[in-house]
Parts: structure tokens; sequence; C-alpha cells
């Protein structure tokens, strides 16, 4: 049985990074299409997503008086990432299949153009190069089923990144404080 605390806290920020994620998304969107390809719109977001973790997994230690498991960190941080996975990629599919089916083409030429560009830096082989736009050309990643795959390696990351919090937030052994 997952203890109350966990559930609320859990559900409450999934729904903040779920609803952050709507919001940037919807502000990116409305900017410029061309920062859906900008690595430092990619690292902004990553390191809004860890501050909201650490700000749940500190609040819930908090509500526990301190004595936090791995188990009840993981918990926590998972629910919370499922939600706002859950959250984005059901935006993501009415915003790119319903609302503007024309804007996940335009984002997929902006992406090769940027992919172009970085793999030329890197002086990647024309042969690689020419697969990755081939891969790129065939693959929808904001169709249904793609931003579906995608919410499953998202999954996969928070689940590895949930360790990793979860293993820094838990409480120490009492024979060690």
């Amino acid at each position: 049985m997952i203890h109350e605390t966990i559930k609320k806290n859990g559900i409450t920020f999934g729904i903040i990074t779920g609803l952050t994620s709507v919001l940037i998304t919807s502000l990116i969107y409305s900017i410029d299409l061309n920062l859906f390809t900008s690595p430092w719109i990619g690292f902004a977001n990553l390191g809004l997503y860890l501050i909201i973790a650490i700000i749940l997994l500190v609040k819930t230690k908090k509500e526990f008086n301190g004595i936090f498991t791995f188990k009840d960190a993981f918990t926590t941080y998972f629910i919370s990432a499922l939600i706002g996975i859950a959250i984005s990629v059901v935006f993501n599919m009415i915003l790119f299949n319903f609302v503007d089916p024309a804007a996940k083409d335009t984002i997929k030429e902006l992406t090769i153009k940027y992919m172009i560009s970085a793999m030329k830096k890197f002086n990647a082989p024309a042969a690689t190069i020419n697969a990755a736009i081939k891969d790129l050309r065939e693959n929808d990643q904001f169709s249904i089923v793609g931003l579906l795959k995608g919410s499953l390696s998202n999954i996969v990351f928070c689940t590895i990144f949930g360790l990793i919090l979860a293993a820094f937030f838990k409480s120490k052994p009492s024979s060690q404080a």
C-alpha cells in the first residue's frame, strides 16, 4: 500500500511537471518552431525538471520527518514522472496530430537541418549522415505511435534518474547518522 503523502505529492508534482511541459511546448510552438531543435532549451528543460524533482523529494522527506526509505523516495518521484509524461504526451498528441499537423513536418525538417549541421561539425561520414536523415524521414516522432514510443524512452530515462535521486534522498541508516 502506498502512503497517502507519497500519492498526494506524487500526483500534485506530476500535474505540476505535466503542466510545465505543456507551457514550455506551447511557448516554443507560439514563439518559434526552431526552438524545438535548440540544445539549450533541452538542457534548460532538464534543469527545470530536476529542480521540480528535488523540491518534490525535499518536501516529501520533510513530511516524513526525515525518515525516507529508498522505496518511498523512488515511488514518490516515479508517480510524479509518470503523470508528467502522460500529460505531456496527451498534449503533444492533440497539438501535433489534430490542432496543427503541419507543425510536425516543419519540426522534422528543422531537426534534419540541425542534425546535418551537427554531424558535419563532428566530421561524420556522409553515409552516416544519410542513414540518419533516412531514419528521421521514415519515422514520425510526433505521430500518436511515435509519441507513445518516445514516452517509453522517457519512462526508462526517468526510472534511471529516479533511482539516482532516490539513492541521494533516502534516509541514512541510524548507525551512520
